[in-house]
């Protein structure tokens, strides 16, 4: 079991790292650089080239069954998700077979609006304190699953 982190704009890499420590899961912290390196030896610090998707696509090389991934991006929870891995938002909403479609039309339907409407303001509700707590209990939640795998 190891857990990925898409960890560019992640704001739960400490609570991965102290559940994922709990655990004694390998973590993987992939950025494209710019972040602290975690002294923890269950942490390894990937740093992948600079370039579009490129720290997406190392991740989805290498999840798979058993794994849990943590990112933000939908194509990427897509990819992982096909692979078997489990895939956890930063806010706790776990994304999985029965909903990764859904997610990805809402995600297509949203950037459509955008491109439509150049003068929208604004974009979705910031990272709060119960986000913060509904992950930490969900990616507990998904690595008890995944050692049952």
């Amino acid at each position: 079991m190891a857990i990925y982190v898409d960890a560019d704009a992640c704001p739960v890499k400490a609570e991965v790292e102290r559940v994922g420590t709990r655990h004694k899961a390998r973590m993987y912290v992939v950025s494209n650089g710019g972040l602290r390196p975690s002294q923890n030896p269950l942490v390894e610090n990937v740093i992948v080239p600079e370039g579009p998707d490129v720290a997406d696509m190392w991740i989805a090389e290498r999840a798979t069954t058993g794994d849990v991934v943590v990112t933000g991006d939908i194509p990427l929870a897509a990819k992982c998700v096909e692979a078997g891995a489990r895939v956890l938002k930063h806010n706790g909403e776990a994304l999985t077979a029965a909903n990764i479609g859904n997610v990805l039309a809402t995600r297509d339907l949203m950037a459509d609006l955008r491109a439509a409407d150049p003068f929208r303001q604004g974009g979705g509700k910031g990272f709060s304190k119960a986000d913060r707590s509904r992950f930490l209990d969900a990616l507990e939640r998904e690595l008890r699953a995944a050692a049952r795998d």
